[in-house]
């Protein structure tokens, strides 16, 4: 692969961008104080923004790192960050990322994350040279599987008692896309 780093990407309604220290006030009223929205994430929720911007602040700080991959997601009728999709993963071996999410529960069901993770898709197949691009989610969290397979992933299987999040020790269901299966 060919590592360009986290890219501004545009598409029909959001703004994909690097997040900025400014951005720590909308990061954490949006999603990341939220017990609701961090349920199946492996971090909890925020107790307040000096954690928030803690996190910002190492985020921003990789971002001279040509495989490090960090958006926030911006819908450009809102103008601040909702959620943020990264690529949690990178398997250079295999010519492969992994995708992880995060949404705001005011900003859920209206098709952005999966509109974020169609696009990232692209950017890797295209720009990056990847091969694969695969996500996981906790089977307790269907919507996600569902943004998944609105993109074309495939459901490769489910691992039992694999991955662990906030709600304890859980199953993992894996999907996954190759370039080929566009």
């Amino acid at each position: 692969m060919e590592h360009k780093g986290t890219q501004q990407l545009e598409t029909e309604r959001l703004i994909l961008r690097r997040f900025t220290l400014e951005d720590v006030n909308a990061m954490y009223k949006n999603w990341a104080s939220d017990d609701e929205v961090t349920k199946f994430m492996t971090w909890p929720a925020h107790p307040n923004t000096e954690v928030t911007g803690y996190v910002l602040g190492d985020w921003v700080s990789h971002y001279t790192d040509d495989d490090f991959y960090q958006w926030a997601i911006v819908p450009k009728d809102v103008g601040e960050p909702v959620g943020s999709i990264s690529a949690v993963k990178v398997f250079d071996a295999v010519s492969a990322v992994e995708i992880g999410y995060c949404i705001g529960r005011k900003w859920c069901h209206q098709c952005i994350t999966s509109e974020a993770l169609k696009s990232l898709i692209d950017f890797f197949f295209d720009e990056v040279g990847a091969n694969r691009v695969q996500a996981v989610h906790d089977p307790r969290n269907p919507h996600s599987g569902g943004v998944m397979r609105k993109c074309g992933m495939k459901h490769e299987g489910t691992l039992r008692s694999l991955d662990r999040n906030n709600q304890g020790i859980c199953d993992a269901e894996y999907y996954g896309i190759l370039k080929s299966d566009r």
